[in-house]
């Protein structure tokens, strides 16, 4: 929860940041270089927000008692995987079956 709060707080902050400094470029060079700024920040936000939802489905799967149980195979995934990705659906052997067959299907 901890997690989720603080992307929250950081997104919070991004969006007040930017609406401050939206008024302060009246050079065009600064205006532009500001833009890619808040272009680069606003796609961490997304990154963030797409967390978040993987987050609140953790906690369902939590509460539904599914938790740390590969979405595919049904076995369970290793706890190392978990600690190291807490959001994890799949074993790290589905996921890795799961990006080839997407790799596959994006190149053809």
């Amino acid at each position: 929860m901890a997690w989720k709060e603080e992307i929250l707080r950081e997104s919070k902050e991004t969006l007040a940041h930017l609406q401050e400094d939206s008024q302060k470029e009246p050079d065009i060079a600064d205006r532009a270089s500001s833009e890619t700024d808040w272009s680069i920040e606003l796609r961490t936000r997304d990154r963030q927000r797409k967390l978040i939802t993987k987050i609140d489905a953790a906690i369902g799967r939590l509460s539904k008692g599914e938790y740390g149980y590969c979405e595919v195979t049904g076995e369970p995934i290793k706890l190392e995987r978990l600690e190291a990705r807490p959001i994890a659906m799949m074993s790290l052997e589905a996921q890795e079956e799961h990006e080839k067959f997407e790799k596959v299907h994006r190149d053809s």
